[in-house]
Protein backbone atom coordinates (compact mmCIF):
# COMPACT_ATOMS: atom_id res chain seq x y z
CA UNK A 1 0.00 0.00 0.00
CA UNK A 2 1.18 3.76 -0.76
CA UNK A 3 2.96 5.41 2.00
CA UNK A 4 1.74 8.75 0.93
CA UNK A 5 -1.64 10.02 2.17
CA UNK A 6 -1.81 13.16 -0.23
CA UNK A 7 -3.79 13.62 -3.35
CA UNK A 8 -1.90 14.18 -6.93
CA UNK A 9 -3.84 16.16 -9.38
CA UNK A 10 -3.14 16.77 -13.29
CA UNK A 11 -5.33 19.44 -14.98
CA UNK A 12 -5.40 21.22 -17.97
CA UNK A 13 -2.58 24.05 -18.62
CA UNK A 14 -3.33 27.39 -17.89
CA UNK A 15 -2.82 29.08 -21.50
CA UNK A 16 -5.28 26.67 -22.89
CA UNK A 17 -8.82 28.43 -21.99
CA UNK A 18 -7.06 31.75 -22.68
CA UNK A 19 -6.16 30.66 -26.20
CA UNK A 20 -9.84 29.67 -26.28
CA UNK A 21 -11.10 33.01 -25.53
CA UNK A 22 -8.91 34.47 -28.01
CA UNK A 23 -10.06 32.07 -30.51
CA UNK A 24 -13.48 32.89 -29.46
CA UNK A 25 -12.75 36.58 -30.23
CA UNK A 26 -11.03 35.94 -33.73
CA UNK A 27 -14.23 33.40 -34.98
CA UNK A 28 -16.69 36.44 -33.75
CA UNK A 29 -14.75 38.86 -35.75
CA UNK A 30 -14.12 36.93 -38.61
CA UNK A 31 -17.76 36.65 -38.85
CA UNK A 32 -19.18 40.07 -38.82
CA UNK A 33 -15.32 41.08 -41.29
CA UNK A 34 -16.58 39.13 -43.91
CA UNK A 35 -20.59 39.69 -43.41
CA UNK A 36 -20.74 41.54 -46.55
CA UNK A 37 -24.13 42.54 -45.89
CA UNK A 38 -24.88 38.15 -45.01
CA UNK A 39 -26.62 37.73 -41.89
CA UNK A 40 -25.80 34.49 -41.91
CA UNK A 41 -21.83 35.37 -41.30
CA UNK A 42 -21.98 36.77 -38.31
CA UNK A 43 -24.65 34.57 -36.38
CA UNK A 44 -22.25 31.44 -37.55
CA UNK A 45 -19.54 33.18 -36.04
CA UNK A 46 -21.40 34.68 -33.12
CA UNK A 47 -22.57 31.08 -32.55
CA UNK A 48 -18.56 29.29 -32.93
CA UNK A 49 -17.46 32.13 -30.56
CA UNK A 50 -20.22 31.11 -28.08
CA UNK A 51 -19.20 27.10 -27.99
CA UNK A 52 -15.57 28.33 -27.71
CA UNK A 53 -16.08 30.68 -24.67
CA UNK A 54 -18.40 28.05 -23.05
CA UNK A 55 -15.14 25.67 -23.28
CA UNK A 56 -13.43 28.25 -21.67
CA UNK A 57 -15.41 28.51 -18.77
CA UNK A 58 -16.04 24.51 -18.35
CA UNK A 59 -11.98 24.82 -18.28
CA UNK A 60 -11.29 27.84 -15.84
CA UNK A 61 -14.57 26.21 -13.42
CA UNK A 62 -12.79 22.58 -13.69
CA UNK A 63 -9.16 22.81 -14.84
CA UNK A 64 -8.64 19.37 -12.65
CA UNK A 65 -8.93 16.27 -15.01
CA UNK A 66 -7.33 13.84 -13.20
CA UNK A 67 -6.90 13.13 -9.35
CA UNK A 68 -5.10 10.30 -7.53
CA UNK A 69 -5.08 9.36 -3.89
CA UNK A 70 -4.51 5.94 -1.76
CA UNK A 71 -8.54 5.58 -1.90
CA UNK A 72 -8.72 5.49 -5.46
CA UNK A 73 -9.12 8.12 -8.53
CA UNK A 74 -11.10 10.89 -9.76
CA UNK A 75 -12.31 11.90 -12.85
CA UNK A 76 -14.52 14.23 -14.34
CA UNK A 77 -17.80 13.58 -14.45
CA UNK A 78 -20.75 15.32 -16.55
CA UNK A 79 -19.76 19.38 -17.19
CA UNK A 80 -18.01 20.30 -14.49
CA UNK A 81 -18.58 17.82 -11.98
CA UNK A 82 -15.98 14.86 -10.45
CA UNK A 83 -16.36 11.18 -9.63
CA UNK A 84 -14.28 9.53 -7.24
CA UNK A 85 -13.71 5.46 -8.34
CA UNK A 86 -12.01 3.18 -5.87
CA UNK A 87 -9.26 1.11 -6.83
CA UNK A 88 -11.73 -1.87 -7.22
CA UNK A 89 -13.37 -0.22 -9.78
CA UNK A 90 -10.44 0.52 -12.07
CA UNK A 91 -9.39 -2.64 -14.33
CA UNK A 92 -7.27 -1.27 -16.15
CA UNK A 93 -4.66 2.00 -17.13
CA UNK A 94 -2.93 1.90 -20.35
CA UNK A 95 -1.42 4.68 -22.79
CA UNK A 96 -3.06 4.27 -25.96
CA UNK A 97 -0.73 5.59 -29.10
CA UNK A 98 -3.33 6.94 -31.52
CA UNK A 99 -1.97 7.55 -35.32
CA UNK A 100 -2.96 10.47 -36.97
CA UNK A 101 -2.57 14.41 -37.86
CA UNK A 102 -3.39 17.10 -35.40
CA UNK A 103 -5.71 14.70 -32.52
CA UNK A 104 -2.66 11.65 -32.77
CA UNK A 105 -0.60 11.13 -29.80
CA UNK A 106 -0.86 9.38 -26.76
CA UNK A 107 -3.73 9.20 -24.68
CA UNK A 108 -4.31 7.58 -21.19
CA UNK A 109 -6.90 4.87 -20.88
CA UNK A 110 -8.93 4.13 -17.99
CA UNK A 111 -11.31 1.19 -18.16
CA UNK A 112 -13.95 0.87 -15.52
CA UNK A 113 -16.65 -2.40 -15.59
CA UNK A 114 -18.83 0.24 -16.85
CA UNK A 115 -17.50 3.19 -18.15
CA UNK A 116 -14.03 4.46 -20.04
CA UNK A 117 -12.33 7.88 -19.11
CA UNK A 118 -9.67 8.60 -21.88
CA UNK A 119 -7.39 11.94 -21.26
CA UNK A 120 -4.38 13.61 -24.09
CA UNK A 121 -1.91 15.73 -22.92
CA UNK A 122 -3.99 18.60 -23.15
CA UNK A 123 -6.25 17.20 -20.69
CA UNK A 124 -3.25 16.66 -18.27
CA UNK A 125 -1.15 19.37 -19.10
CA UNK A 126 1.77 16.33 -18.84
CA UNK A 127 3.12 13.14 -20.93
CA UNK A 128 0.08 10.59 -20.34
CA UNK A 129 2.84 7.54 -19.87
CA UNK A 130 3.95 9.69 -16.86
CA UNK A 131 0.72 9.81 -15.49
CA UNK A 132 0.29 6.12 -16.19
CA UNK A 133 3.40 5.44 -14.10
CA UNK A 134 1.95 7.99 -11.36
CA UNK A 135 -1.38 5.90 -11.27
CA UNK A 136 0.60 2.26 -11.42
CA UNK A 137 2.98 3.99 -8.06
CA UNK A 138 -0.83 4.84 -6.14
CA UNK A 139 -2.50 1.78 -6.87
CA UNK A 140 -2.00 -0.55 -3.87
CA UNK A 141 -1.32 -4.11 -4.48
CA UNK A 142 -4.17 -6.23 -5.04
CA UNK A 143 -3.78 -9.46 -2.80
CA UNK A 144 -2.06 -12.98 -3.76
CA UNK A 145 -4.84 -14.94 -3.90
CA UNK A 146 -1.48 -17.63 -3.27
CA UNK A 147 -1.28 -15.94 0.58
CA UNK A 148 -4.92 -15.67 1.59
CA UNK A 149 -3.51 -16.43 5.47
CA UNK A 150 -2.37 -18.89 7.42
CA UNK A 151 -3.08 -22.42 6.31
CA UNK A 152 -4.12 -25.04 9.33
CA UNK A 153 -3.16 -28.65 8.65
Amino acid sequence: MPSETTTRQWRIRPALPRLKLLGAAGMFALGILLAEGDLLRPVFGALGAALLVGWAIRDLMAPVRLAVDPEGITVPAGWTGRRHLPWSAVANIRVLHRPGRGFGGPALEIDTSDSLHLFSRMDLGVDPEEVAEALAAARPEPPDPDRSGPTLR
